[in-house]
Order: structure tokens, then sequence, then C-alpha cells
């Protein structure tokens, strides 16, 4: 019998939700108000350089473990339970319908036997785990069940990072999992509290934007696009000479030449918005769905200024920044008008932080 290692395990302890990127790691710590609403307690950013985080894959794990140092000591929090995430790249999931009723021993049993035939590499090198979704919409008396599986090299090396931060690894996760969990608080708020709306939840990273058509807390559609803000950045260090960092410096602080909008900003804003509409044309021309409710763009570059409003004009859906922390209470050790400013960043972080909360 192989280990069951928990990529979905659930903590009611106090919890940090820690979201390591290719350009940052991010923190949120969530906890419950009197009100019973959820209170943002912290949030915070770091910045890795480039090539330290490759793919998801770690290449450079002591810069990266100080970071992350760097960074709960930045955040003030005492927390050390951590939930943390992997693409969904190093991720296999599958879901299947076994027979409702069955003890938890006959589950592990049984899932053990269906992971065989999806999980190209020997079970002994993997980290397994399952959970019940619900009952199978398909097989009367029947249950599906998600099976997610990961080399364990690429649970360990996250766990790793946690240890080495002074931290306790409770909960492994999947990136758009976690995504997700934070984006659906956002969609309750549309209209008919998101009831059968078609939801296109846009995640604009360093290199990579993903797309998740969502509808009533189901994936319909997904796709990566290699598209995202390090080309920005490699505009500004081509019009204005800098380096890299330089830029990257800058395009942060917003430090800019004064013709950085209309030379820069907007060009780049125009291929990002042709990136979204492509993106759903291949979701259109690949299923029966010809039009979507509501765009949600979330990611560092999110807020780039104008994006939103071209995005909405050049495919006539409407379409809002994501504030993954619309609707909390808001701890007094938090700065206000940096969280707003940087609060698109947080949504994988906060999925995290909200496993402490899902039962």
């Amino acid at each position: 019998m192989i280990t069951m290692e928990s990529l979905f395990s659930r903590q009611p302890a106090a919890l940090l939700g820690v979201d390591i990127s290719s350009s940052s790691v991010k923190l949120v710590e969530l906890s419950k108000a009197k009100s019973g609403d959820l209170l943002l307690e912290r949030c915070a950013i770091e910045p890795l350089e480039r090539g330290w985080i490759m793919d998801g894959n770690i290449e450079k794990f002591d810069e990266v473990a100080d970071a992350l140092r760097r960074l709960v000591k930045k955040s003030g929090t005492r927390t050390k339970n951590v939930a943390m995430a992997l693409p969904a790249s190093a991720v296999i999931t599958k879901k299947i319908s076994l027979p409702d009723g069955l003890s938890e021993q006959e589950l592990e049993v049984q899932v053990e036997s269906e992971a065989n035939q999806y999980i190209p590499f020997s079970l002994d090198e993997v980290s397994l785990d399952f959970c019940v979704v619900g009952p199978s919409a398909n097989t009367s008396g029947d249950v599906d069940v998600l099976i997610a599986a990961s080399r364990r090299e690429k649970v360990q090396d996250r766990q790793g990072l946690a240890e080495a931060a002074g931290l306790k690894p409770v909960i492994i996760d999947i990136e758009p999992h976690a995504s997700r969990l934070a984006a659906g608080r956002l969609i309750e708020r549309l209209p008919n509290q998101g009831a059968n709306a078609l939801v296109a939840l846009f995640e604009v990273g360093a290199f990579t934007t993903s797309m998740q058509i969502l509808r009533n807390d189901e994936v319909l559609y997904d796709r990566d696009q290699a598209f995202g803000g390090a080309q920005l950045t490699q505009l500004i260090a081509r019009q204005y000479g800098f380096s890299q960092e330089e830029a990257e410096s800058k395009k942060r602080s917003g430090e800019l030449p004064d013709d950085y909008g209309s030379a820069v900003l907007k060009p780049f804003v125009q291929s990002m918005t042709q990136e979204v509409a492509r993106a759903l044309q291949f979701f259109f021309t690949s299923t029966p769905y010809n039009r979507i409710d509501h765009i949600l763009l979330a990611g560092g570059s999110a807020p780039l200024a104008g994006l939103t409003e071209a995005i909405t004009q050049q495919t006539g859906f409407a379409c809002s920044l994501v504030n993954p922390f619309e609707g909390m209470d808001v701890g007094s050790a938090v700065r206000l008008k940096r969280m707003a400013r940087e609060a698109p960043s947080y949504l994988t972080a906060c999925g995290l932080a909200m496993r402490r909360f899902v039962s």
C-alpha cells in the first residue's frame, strides 16, 4: 500500500497561503471576523529574480528559501502552518466514478488500482491523494472521486522550501484549484450570484497567461498561453536601453520616461488584449459556446492602465479586475493602498489561505 500524501487535506488551525510564482513569492493570512466574514490579517509580496523558478521548478533553492524567509519576516506573522501549491503541469488529475458507501480503506485500494492506469511512472515515485467530489452525474449510486498525483520530488521541493523558512507545510494544493476557490467568492457577487454564468478567469503571470472557463464550480475549458508581464519588461528594456533588472525595477516603481504610456504601455496592452481574444476564440471554436458572461482578470500585469477597458471593447464581454479581498474585513497590519494596488496578484495565495475554512 502506498502512502496517501495529502494534496487535499484540510487544516482548521491558523494557516498561511504561500504562492510561489516565477516572479515573486506571495503570502496571505486570513481569519474570521466576529461577524463571520473573512478577515484579511496579512498580505505581502517578495520579488524573485528571473531564472530562480522556471516552469514551476525551483532552480535556485537557497535563493528562493531566503526570499521566503524575508517574506515571512516582512509580513509579521507568527503562524507556522502553510498551504502551498504545485503548478497544474506538475500534477496529474483524473476524475473517476466509484460505488457510493465504500470505506476509506476500500476507496484507497480502488484509487491505487485506477491510478496505475493513468500515471506514467511507478507509484513508488509519486505522492497520491484523492477526494470525493460528490454524487456522480452519470451513474446512479456512484460518487465522483478526484485523483491527484505528482512526482514525489516536486512535493518535497515545496515542503523543503517551507521548512527552510521555518514553516510547517500542511497542505500541498494545485494552483488552478486554489485560484478557483478564491475566484468563487467573486463569482458569487455577480448578478444572480453567478448562477449558470460563464466566467473566463485569466491569470497573467510573468511568462504565461492561463485561462479557465468556469460555470457553477465546473471547469469547462482551460488553456495556457506563452505571454505575460515579462514581455512588458523586455519592451521597456529595449525602448530605453535599460538592463532587464533596471526595467523590472522601474516597472514596479512606476519611474518611467514621459513617453512610456504611448510608446510602450499602449502597444503592450493591445497585444495582451489580442491574446485574451485569441484564447476565447479557441474556446468558442472547440466547444458549443459562443459567448462569455464575464471576464475576470488577475495577476501582476492585470492592473495595467486601460487593459480591462480594451478587453471589453475588443471582445464585447464585461471585464473586471480581480480583487480576491473584496468583501473581506481588513486587519490593522494591512497597508490598504499597497494591498489595493497589488490585490490581483494575490488570487492563488488567497485561495490557499481559504483552505483553512473549507470543510
